[in-house]
């Protein structure tokens, strides 16, 4: 790409640690080497962290919109003018009002290619709730505003990736959920991800079953005969190259999901919490599978240690990186589409 990357940023809750971590991220200047930021927040909630956090040098180009950035600061667009009350740590009808506003006004122009990525800061999936947002997260809300009929939460870092069939569903849901379709579906995404955004050329993709022992031959549970076990052998059948089921404790216990380029989980937990406990905070949430690029840091509010100068900045870092890589991937692709000979080597090399 000719110019920046122009990385849209949506605060999230005001009551948590959203604006801390994003002024800590655009504080150090060598971030504007590599895109220029664009947050949808507010100027009198940017300076009130500002000023908690003790950043006295550290200031926002405001802008009316996307094609007035500078690429030389950080840039900011007033989404609300009227005066907003910061209660740190507290989780109320406040925090989820405003964290609407900066995704949808941050969403629109995504849709409208006015930035080319979306980096979103934590909500409160409860309290932002409304008759303009009935989902159970960001990633559903961006599958439907980019028009995707399905999409993958992928959890990403260096060290391991990680998907999920079911996202933010209660547990005694989860079953039911489980289908060959379901599968089907995100073994698709992901794999088609692993090529497009991460360049891999033949990905290799873990399926861990549900049950524990993978169902131990069916003793412990037969989600794994009637549901997984089929969905590994059809795709396949389509070139995919996916094994498994495996047993979710001995296969991160042991280290076996090194010799594979992602795993697909069955459900939130069972994905996620080996992962955070692999990568700490330099895992990214990245949205596979929509025609846009969003991320997100891999942890929520922050609650307990909002307004404290607590917050690390790194997952959310690593998040407006993982962005630009995916961008720039895609674009190259695009382009090496046209010669396809160049591009079988250039994958090749990043096997």
């Amino acid at each position: 790409m000719s110019e920046k990357i122009k990385v849209g940023i949506s605060i999230g809750d005001v009551n948590g640690i959203g604006m801390e971590v994003i002024i800590k991220t655009l504080a150090d200047p060598i971030i504007m080497n590599y895109c220029t930021p664009i947050v949808y927040g507010n100027t009198k909630i940017a300076s009130y962290n500002r000023k908690n956090l003790g950043l006295n040098d550290f200031s926002f180009n405001v802008i009316a919109g996307p094609e007035m950035a500078s690429p030389k600061k950080p840039n900011l667009i007033n989404c609300w003018e009227e005066d907003v009350k910061i209660n740190f740590g507290e989780a109320n009808e406040t925090g989820g009002k405003y964290a609407f506003i900066s995704l949808e006004k941050a969403t629109n122009d995504l849709t409208e290619g006015k930035i080319d990525a979306l980096v979103t800061a934590p909500i409160n999936k409860h309290n932002i709730q409304s008759e303009n947002f009935n989902f159970p997260g960001h990633t559903e809300y961006l599958q439907e505003r980019c028009g995707a009929t399905d999409s993958l939460m992928f959890l990403v870092s260096d060290e391991l990736r990680v998907g999920v069939v079911t996202g933010h569903i209660p547990v005694a849901q989860i079953s039911e959920r489980i289908t060959i379709e379901s599968i089907l579906s995100k073994l698709r995404l992901m794999n088609q991800s692993l090529k497009q955004d991460f360049w891999i050329r033949k990905p290799r993709i873990a399926v861990l079953g549900l049950n524990p022992h993978a169902g131990d031959n069916g003793l412990i549970g037969i989600e794994e005969q009637l549901t997984i076990i089929p969905a590994v052998e059809h795709v396949g059948t389509e070139g995919i190259l996916a094994a498994g089921p495996f047993p979710a404790d001995g296969f991160f216990g042991n280290g076996t999901f090194k010799n594979f380029d992602a795993v697909l989980a069955m459900y939130h937990d069972q994905g996620l919490i080996p992962f955070k406990n692999t990568v700490f905070d330099l895992g990214v949430n990245f949205t596979a599978g929509l025609n846009k690029v969003r991320t997100s840091p891999d942890h929520g509010t922050g609650y307990a240690i909002a307004g404290k100068n607590q917050a690390s900045a790194t997952s959310f870092r690593e998040a407006i990186f993982t962005a630009i890589h995916v961008v720039k991937n895609r674009a190259e692709l695009a382009e090496l589409s046209k010669n396809p000979l160049k591009f079988s080597k250039l994958s090749r090399d990043r096997d």
